[in-house]
């Protein structure tokens, strides 16, 4: 008998795996590394909305919990992920300007917002009316963070590469039992693929088809990301990530031409030198139509949990509500109502019918 069983290892299923190791506690995960939204993230973390200048929800505690953890993780794989750098967005009037000053004065936004109005000394970059500056932003390398985590999992023998079968799944009084494994708990980090599980299908997630480009860009030199009608994000040796693209229809992860040039025609828009395309990314966000993560207990078996929908802003939200769904489990600390599932319970088909 172990203590959990984990589906999936994108950022929500790292995130949980973490709480368990620092908690003691034995697990295996099982994962066919069949969802990418991880894989192919941008893996910004930034507490404000920039289309909107509205905050991120739980952004000060979220923020509070990002450093350390990410700094963990690198001691732990011996690998650098978590790269701190600016967010400057770039405006594109005096209005933008003054939106954007209205809002640093918003108490919830003062910690994240500079009033320092900063001029483009870019020629390669049109911004004739400045940026704006976000503070405690950077990014998370989630390819290269996966692929090490994975590496890990492997090298402690706690990882299955297959595909989760849910009809071996059986659902105990004291205990669930998987195959061989058997477990006080399990915890589904599915990402979209929560579609296809019986357990939690019922919640709403909706899913959001991203994609993204890597771009070569010898005569551009950023130290910061640039958001505009797309983001630009600093690789390295003359490398950006370029996008994001938003589509609810499309549940494919195969890039499209559409995309593409959707993309370029937006960069475009502002960026004055010439580039190359040399990599195209999709993947499906899990994404929530109340636009909150869902987290918690399935409402008739108490041994299954979820850990899910953490959307666009996944390399922030993870370990903030990996924990608070631990605490849940262990020490039967109420979970915030605004991520907690029960909040869907009513769309559960009948809870006292067996599955």
């Amino acid at each position: 008998m172990i203590d959990y069983i984990v589906v999936g290892v994108g950022l929500a299923g790292i995130a949980f795996c973490e709480q368990l190791e620092k908690n003691n506690k034995t697990f295996v995960v099982f994962d066919d590394g069949s969802q990418k939204s991880s894989n192919v993230a941008g893996g910004m973390y930034n507490p404000v909305i920039l289309k909107r200048f509205t905050g991120v929800w739980k952004a000060k505690e979220q923020i509070g919990m990002l450093t350390p953890f990410y700094e963990q993780l690198e001691h732990k794989l011996e690998a650098k992920v978590d790269f701190k750098m600016p967010v400057l967005r770039r405006f594109v009037s005096i209005e933008e300007q003054n939106m954007w000053f209205e809002a640093s004065d918003k108490p919830a936004l003062q910690p994240f917002l500079s009033t320092k109005l900063h001029k483009n000394s870019n020629k390669n970059i049109d911004a004739p009316f400045g940026y704006g500056e976000v503070l405690h932003t950077g990014r998370v390398a989630t390819d290269v963070l996966q692929k090490k985590y994975v590496e890990y999992l492997s090298s402690e023998k706690k990882i299955v590469n297959e595909r989760f079968d849910y009809d071996s799944l059986l659902v105990e009084e004291n205990h669930i039992a998987y195959k061989e494994v058997k477990a006080k708990n399990i915890v589904f980090c599915e990402g979209f693929g929560l579609k296809k599980n019986p357990f939690f299908n019922y919640l709403p997630l909706v899913g959001t088809k991203g994609e993204l480009l890597e771009i070569e860009c010898k005569d551009l030199h950023l130290d910061f990301v640039l958001k505009s009608s797309v983001f630009m994000i600093p690789l390295g040796e003359n490398c950006f990530k370029v996008g994001a693209t938003y589509k609810w229809k499309d549940k494919t992860d195969t890039p499209t031409e559409e995309s593409r040039l959707e993309m370029e025609k937006k960069l475009q828009s502002f960026l004055k030198c010439d580039y190359t395309v040399i990599n195209h990314f999709a993947g499906i966000r899990p994404t929530v139509t109340d636009r909150k993560p869902l987290v918690g207990t399935h409402p008739k078996h108490n041994r299954l949990h979820v850990l899910n929908g953490l959307g666009s802003r996944g390399v922030m939200i993870a370990p903030y509500a990996a924990e608070k769904l631990y605490q849940s489990i262990e020490k039967q600390i109420p979970l915030e109502k605004e991520m907690d599932v029960i909040r869907f319970e009513k769309k559960y088909p009948n809870p006292f019918v067996s599955k």
